[in-house]
Parts: structure tokens; sequence; C-alpha cells
């Protein structure tokens, strides 16, 4: 009886310790999930980024006044981008405010 006694307290003894081993190495695997997680989180992150930026067509080529506009996004590049345009009198920020209902 008494070396059943020991028996079962050397294995819990050792039941514990591998509990507590494996509890050590557990944060570590979950640490590689969470990188990996975190890197297709940051790729698709980088994808939408990519896809948001809007694919401008329109360069700076000398066109200054509101007749010349095609669009109010085209209007609001040349404001931005462009030097010497004469489409923002009241320098508010909106370009062709009459033309494009604005």
């Amino acid at each position: 009886m008494k070396k059943l006694l020991i028996l079962i307290v050397i294995s819990l003894g050792v039941w514990q310790f591998f509990l507590k081993d494996n509890a050590m190495f557990a944060p570590a695997e979950e640490d590689t999930a969470t990188q990996i997680l975190n890197s297709n989180a940051m790729k698709t992150l980088a994808k939408s980024k990519e896809l948001a930026k809007p694919k401008t067509a329109f360069k700076c080529d000398g066109r200054q006044h509101c007749s010349q506009m095609n669009s109010y996004e085209e209007a609001k590049f040349f404001i931005q981008n462009c030097p010497d345009t004469k489409m923002d009198g009241d320098n508010d920020g909106i370009p062709c405010e009459r033309q494009f209902d604005r």
C-alpha cells in the first residue's frame, strides 16, 4: 500500500511537470501562429490599399480652366497637382462649382 501511494505521488508530480512544460511551449506556438496571421493580414492590407488607390489617367498638360475639364474628379486632380490652374476662384478647394453643381 505504501509503495502504491509513493507511485501515485510520483505520477502526479510527473504529470504536473509535463503540464507546466507544455504550458511553456504553447505560447510559442501561438506566437508563431499570430505572426503568420499578422503577416497574411499585412499582405492583404497592402493589397487592399493598392486596390483602393485611384488609378488616375490624368496628367498635368497645361489645361487651366473649367471649360477644359471633363469631370469633377479631373478638375480636383488639376487643382491639387498642377500649377497655375484657374478653377477655384474662391479658394475653397472645390473646383468648377457651377459646372459640376458642387
